[in-house]
């Protein structure tokens, strides 16, 4: 489904040997602009790993850094494709109170508008038709713009914790991206995962999130003709997402091995859990170092290598 573009690799020197595949792979980095950790983090695991793309949260903590990181990276000659990681869940507005009302929770502890901290809780709210689509517009739009103004070129866009799987949402994130010229969205979707049953049930954390992910798939056709009717583009779905929060070498072996063949995102969180993590909110804190660990070992490389699978970023869409 994707390529190459003009089949030429835009992927640094150490990257440049995954050609020729059936099966092609885009490692993306959530989280960019979360932390300075997390910002190093990324960018280490792109010069010295194996990720190639990264999403970056306009209304974090460390946006600054993230851009002029970026910024300079590209001005050298860097590799990384950076897209918007749309925030409507677990984080505060780019906008006023009163243009996101609906997306809002009541009585924030610190009396500053915060959206809903619970995906469950805004996706109740998604399906009782209680989220303005004009306002889920509005603030996407803010936080694209926002990363565009700081002079980054965006190559696509997801948001946190996948938000954009319920059709009430997606839709006008597409819209808001479609109007600002980003090509490209992640297919949160996939096969669950392509895991061998076994490691599924040696890891007790992960069978509560594979049944919910279970169920979750019936919205993959209709994510297909959404991103389709906007003119957008995609992947054939996102791997790692089970193992957020407990990716080892071994788990990365087991889905590179397993991976079918296409156009796929593998979904990951690299960072330093460090004094500036302890700040934010956030459920990863060892697991950020311990992915990190793992992306740029020579093992992962290795891997990728035996098992011929092609890295693109989300430039080559």
């Amino acid at each position: 489904m994707a390529a190459s573009a003009g089949g030429v690799s835009t992927l640094p020197p150490h990257l440049a040997c995954y050609t020729e595949a059936v099966r092609r792979l885009i490692i993306n980095a959530d989280d960019f602009g979360l932390t300075r950790g997390v910002n190093r983090a990324i960018f280490e695991a792109q010069e010295r790993g194996v990720v190639t793309s990264t999403t970056l949260m306009a209304n974090s903590h460390a946006f600054d850094d993230a851009a002029e990181k970026t910024i300079s990276s590209a001005r050298a000659g860097g590799h990384l494709s950076v897209g918007c990681h749309v925030v409507l869940v677990d984080g505060e507005p780019l906008l006023p109170a009163y243009r996101v009302a609906t997306l809002l929770q009541r009585n924030a502890s610190n009396g500053r508008p915060r959206f809903r901290d619970s995906l469950n809780d805004f996706v109740a709210a998604s399906f009782r038709n209680k989220l303005n689509p004009s306002e889920i517009e509005a603030e996407a739009a803010a936080q694209i713009e926002r990363i565009q103004a700081a002079g980054v070129e965006l190559s696509h866009f997801d948001t946190h914790k996948h938000a954009h799987m319920f059709p009430a949402v997606l839709r006008p994130l597409l819209r808001a991206a479609s109007a600002r010229k980003v090509r490209a969205v992640r297919n949160p979707f996939g096969q669950v995962w392509p895991l061998p049953w076994t490691s599924v049930l040696r890891t007790r954390r992960l069978w509560k999130r594979f049944a919910q992910l279970n169920v979750l798939r019936r919205f993959a056709a209709n994510f297909r003709q959404e991103v389709e009717a906007h003119g957008l583009r995609t992947t054939d779905g996102s791997l790692g997402v089970l193992v957020t929060g407990v990716l080892d070498l071994p788990l990365f072996t087991a889905i590179i091995e397993s991976m079918p063949e296409g156009t796929w995102e593998f979904v990951c969180h690299p960072g330093y859990n460090d004094s500036d993590l302890d700040s934010v909110q956030t459920r990863l804190r060892q697991s950020r170092e311990q992915e990190l660990a793992v992306l740029t070992s020579k093992e992962a490389k290795e891997l990728l290598r035996r098992q011929r699978v092609e890295l693109i970023s989300y430039h080559d869409l």
